[in-house]
């Protein structure tokens, strides 16, 4: 078990809310507007802010060619996949809902840990996966029916999990040597210019002019996730276990189920309150320090 310091844990509330009240601002966006269009803008938005960061911050651009590699590796993981499907997913879910999906990747993140990577998990990290676990199915109950009827949304939204989870255990052992804002920097601008691509092949026909509804969407993702969040989750997944960094974080999608019912008018039912129970039981078992024998 890992313990945080003060400032691990300030980041963590603050990447916490600002990530769960994005899930109800993805769906307005990803509604307002064809869904990949509405990621590009954010992301290319975002670009002046992070290049300012870096310029005030005196933080090289530079990356050894031998690093590359292993940058576009952690690229295609962590954002690429990520971001291509799961914005695509979250046209056709609740905005809770699909945050549940896309939390699930704690659950991937441990057993490709184990699988993968021969790590060992103690019998408090396994309870808290089973209870993230039982959360997620819960927050599903009411949600069965639906998704039936959008299987491609589904696998989507479970794919992308997947995928970040891979991301973060090999963020986790990576060689690197750059700065993590170096890194947020090329990541952010390489899955940029790829989903540029895919939006020009499979959305030019439907591009209009962003509603003020939709430019609030586009400003916060550019502001707030991208510009912002982003580098601070890169930065705790780089200093913490890979249980710690991801159960620690599955207050995220309770937030985003809440703000969505609150924004939206998503509705809830018993079985939302009883996961975020199980949802701050999965985070105490991996952040609360063991009891000294």
């Amino acid at each position: 078990m890992q313990k945080l310091s003060q400032r691990q844990l300030l980041t963590l509330v603050a990447v916490t809310i600002i990530w769960g009240m994005n899930w109800p601002m993805m769906k307005l966006g990803a509604t307002g507007m064809p869904p990949l269009s509405f990621r590009v803008i954010s992301m290319w938005l975002s670009m002046p802010i992070i290049v300012a960061a870096l310029l005030v911050l005196k933080t090289p651009f530079r990356v050894p060619r031998a690093q590359w590699p292993e940058l576009l590796k952690i690229s295609i993981f962590n954002m690429m996949i990520w971001h291509s499907l799961m914005i695509v997913a979250v046209k056709s879910l609740s905005s809770g809902r699909a945050a549940i999906l896309g939390y699930s990747m704690p659950i991937f993140s441990a057993v490709l840990g184990v699988v993968l990577f021969g790590a060992k998990l103690s019998n408090r990290a396994w309870g808290g996966v089973a209870a993230a676990g039982v959360g997620v199915i819960l927050l599903l109950w009411h949600e069965f029916t639906n998704l039936s009827g959008n299987p491609l949304a589904v696998g989507m939204a479970l794919m992308s999990a997947l995928s970040w989870a891979m991301g973060i255990q090999l963020l986790r052992r990576t060689t690197l040597t750059i700065p993590t804002l170096t890194i947020s920097f090329w990541m952010t601008l390489l899955t940029a210019v790829l989903m540029s691509c895919l939006a020009t092949l499979l959305e030019r026909q439907n591009w209009a002019m962003p509603s003020p509804t939709t430019w609030v969407a586009i400003t916060y993702n550019a502001v707030l996730i991208f510009g912002c969040a982003q580098i601070l989750w890169l930065w705790l997944a780089r200093h913490l276990t890979p249980v710690a960094s991801t159960l620690s974080v599955m207050m995220i999608p309770v937030i985003g189920v809440f703000s969505g019912a609150l924004w939206l008018g998503e509705v809830l039912h018993w079985q939302d309150w009883a996961s975020v129970a199980l949802m701050v039981l999965a985070i105490a078992s991996v952040l609360l320090p063991a009891k000294q024998t």
